[in-house]
């Protein structure tokens, strides 16, 4: 049962072949079995099989939701009422969320059950899972490998089918880099598609939700869920939210593919770069059209990306002060030592560089120098997607510079660390949906493919991710052992 999709489960728990009670305790038999790849931080055993135990009987009632019954996880970004919403971070490891954000209720409203709460990076930064303060997670293709992040817990669940599906968060990659790298399909949807009430802020201008699924067709029943507006969140977008499901199965006979040469530079990994130029021949095969453009300020994304999202984080994570909520260090002399002292203690090492390059990149005598500076070379980066994207369809390139790397490897370096990111995070900047689909393996392990839409065209991206899923099978593999 744990290698079926959500269709698949859902006729099964309809014909009664199984219970949604049944389902979820597989799901739990196995995350015990597993739990040395440490992709769950909290783990919600008696609320999800009374949860289990109400979809079933909304199940035997009828006309129940696909989603009802459904075994999910959530990253630990997303707050849940009555339940730890850690953020991956030592500063948030005692807060109990009192509320739900908007993504879990409509989980809770679709009558999907909630496994737990998923590693991840740090308030979301990082790009292997290694800032956590709950330790890393292991790629179940590769026990000494990362998993990816920010979602790397997201990621290495569903591969080694510890969740029938997960949501991840994607500020600069965070969906579709730890996606590549534990061959799954992971969409980051367009900024506003998906309402960010109740998701934990990192970048706010850069953050957004989204999904990580065996297959597109799953991501296309998720994301059904999730998008919408949401009067709650000012960013989120008043669009109407069409079928996503329902044109998957359309030809791609005359799609136009743009293959941008920045991302097949001479700096790209060959071996990755004849995989996804083989995926590519597939969109031939199936009657898509390739186009090579250029698009110069591709370049400049990672320092305008690092200057806009260390200057959002350090006013977002100025919130936790050991004061409200979260950690408080212990006998505090004064109210400077409280703060210092609480902050000191609670964050991480690469918490705390972004909130000092944000502080000094918001800084009188830099504001314009930097922040500024990166603002205009972001519009720039927009710019040049819009005008590729009104000469293609979509766009087609890697999503990672290499496989997953070695836990600890990069560690030490951060730089190397950020550059694990420069092909995702321009994506971020101009706001635009993209996704990573798995297109095989190289020493065994997955290789994903970036797939770039249009603003709010995420069922063209679904229907394009789709059609080669159908005629390839690398979304179906399954790490060996699991």
């Amino acid at each position: 049962m744990h290698n079926k999709t959500i269709t698949e489960l859902a006729q099964s728990l309809r014909a009664n072949d199984i219970s949604s009670v049944e389902l979820t305790q597989i799901y739990f038999d196995r995350i015990k079995q597993y739990g040395s790849l440490n992709s769950y931080i909290t783990v919600t055993e008696k609320q999800a099989l009374a949860d289990a135990h109400a979809a079933d009987k909304r199940l035997k009632a009828g006309n129940a939701p696909i989603l009802t019954g459904i075994p999910l996880a959530q990253k630990d970004i997303f707050c849940t009422e009555g339940i730890k919403t850690s953020c991956g971070s030592k500063m948030l490891d005692n807060f109990i969320a009192p509320y739900n954000a908007t993504v879990i209720e409509k989980f809770n409203a679709a009558g999907a059950v909630m496994l737990g709460k998923l590693n991840m990076d740090e308030f979301a930064m990082g790009s292997s899972n290694e800032t956590s303060f709950y330790g890393h997670v292991q790629n179940p293709w590769d026990n000494n490998t990362v998993a990816g992040g920010s979602s790397g817990g997201s990621a290495a669940a569903v591969a080694a089918r510890l969740a029938v599906a997960t949501t991840g968060t994607d500020t600069g990659g965070s969906i579709r880099q730890p996606a590549s790298f534990c061959g799954i399909t992971g969409l980051k949807p367009t900024y506003g598609r998906v309402s960010r009430y109740g998701m934990i802020a990192y970048a706010s201008s850069l953050d957004q939700g989204g999904t990580m699924t065996r297959s597109a067709e799953d991501s296309a029943i998720l994301l059904q869920v999730m998008a919408g507006f949401d009067e709650k969140d000012s960013t989120s977008a008043n669009k109407i939210v069409p079928d996503y499901s329902k044109n998957l199965n359309q030809s791609l006979k005359g799609l136009k593919i743009g293959l941008p040469k920045e991302f097949f530079s001479e700096d790209l990994n060959v071996d990755i770069a004849a995989t996804l130029l083989a995926a590519i021949d597939e969109y031939k095969k199936l009657g898509a059209e390739i186009k090579e453009i250029s698009m110069p300020m591709l370049k400049y994304a990672i320092p305008a990306y690092y200057v806009i999202a260390s200057a959002e984080c350090s006013a977002n994570l100025s919130r936790f002060d050991g004061v409200r909520y979260g950690y408080r260090c212990d006998n505090p002399e004064d109210l400077n030592d409280l703060y210092t002292r609480s902050r000191g203690e609670a964050f991480g090492a690469e918490v705390k560089r972004r909130i000092l390059m944000g502080t000094y990149a918001l800084s009188a005598g830099y504001y314009d120098a930097y922040y500024i500076k990166a603002q205009k070379t972001r519009r720039l980066i927009a710019e040049d997607f819009k005008k590729t994207l009104n000469e293609v369809d979509v766009l087609m390139g890697p999503v990672t510079p290499s496989t997953a790397f070695g836990i600890g490897e990069k560690t030490n370096d951060p730089i190397q660390m950020y550059l694990a990111d420069i092909y995702t995070i321009a994506i971020n900047l101009a706001g635009l949906p993209a996704m990573s689909i798995p297109t095989g393996f190289i020493d065994k392990k997955p290789v994903g493919l970036q797939i770039i839409g249009n603003y709010f065209e995420e069922a063209q991206l679904l229907n394009v991710a789709h059609q080669y899923q159908q005629v390839t099978d690398w979304h179906q593999q399954i790490p060996k052992g699991y």
